[in-house]
């Protein structure tokens, strides 16, 4: 094969590795913060690395792919201002109903929130933002379904609902966050069992929630235009 002709079959491969790899994250088949090894995408396509790595730049270039170093490609948060939205209504609504919910939390329903919070500092040393995530929602529902308040715990529901897809990589790509929301569980555990006010553990879940997304703004550059103002504490 001519130098020609080994260049257009390169073109032609990296055309079919961009052509597959777009696909499949427009179709949410790769989640955002996906980590895209070559070798394996390489492997799956019967091609070389090369290839691959020019159908990755160009998905860069569109904004579809992050590149860190000392870590690699990913698949980019998709709709950022929509997460970042819908994090903030998600923290107003979540922490009402954590505050409204916390006279009815009994006992058992702590040592329940507190095993959970337990398996997720297990999970630290050998961190799966899946699984993390999973345990992390049935944390905070131990919390706030006692919410007399249905049409708030309606919106709570529908707000996790609406960021089902883009939880994992939150955590998939600021990872330390894990621990620092781990702390904070305790803390609004220990308001909830010393029965502080519900406007104190409303607040404190509430920033517990705009903490991750201030978290994921910060590591993409963007913290400062985004970042929310702290209303003062209660009295």
């Amino acid at each position: 094969m001519s130098a020609v002709e080994d260049a257009f079959a390169a073109v032609s491969k990296s055309q079919v590795a961009y052509g597959f790899l777009r696909e499949r994250i427009t179709r949410r088949e790769l989640s955002p913060g996906y980590r895209l090894v070559l070798q394996g995408i390489a492997d799956e396509l019967g091609m070389s690395v090369v290839p691959v790595r020019e159908a990755i730049r160009r998905l860069e270039a569109e904004g579809l792919v992050t590149y860190e170093r000392n870590v690699g490609a990913r698949v980019a948060m998709i709709d950022e201002h929509g997460y970042v939205h819908a994090m903030q209504a998600l923290g107003v609504v979540e922490g009402a109903a954590t505050g409204l919910s916390a006279p009815g939390v009994s006992a058992a329903d702590l040592a329940r929130a507190r095993g959970v919070n337990d398996q997720l500092r297990a999970l630290l040393d050998h961190f799966d933002p899946h699984a993390f995530t999973a345990l992390n929602q049935r944390f905070h529902s131990v919390l706030f379904e006692s919410c007399p308040n249905t049409l708030l715990l309606d919106m709570v529901h529908r707000g996790w609902a609406q960021l089902s897809g883009l939880r994992d990589s939150t955590f998939a790509f600021v990872p330390g966050r894990a621990h620092d929301s781990v702390a904070e569980h305790d803390h609004i555990l220990d308001l909830i069992a010393r029965g502080a006010d519900p406007l104190e553990i409303e607040i404190a879940a509430r920033d517990h929630r705009w903490a991750t997304m201030q978290a994921f703004l910060d590591s993409r550059g963007d913290g400062a235009a985004h970042r929310t103002s702290r209303p003062p504490e209660a009295p």
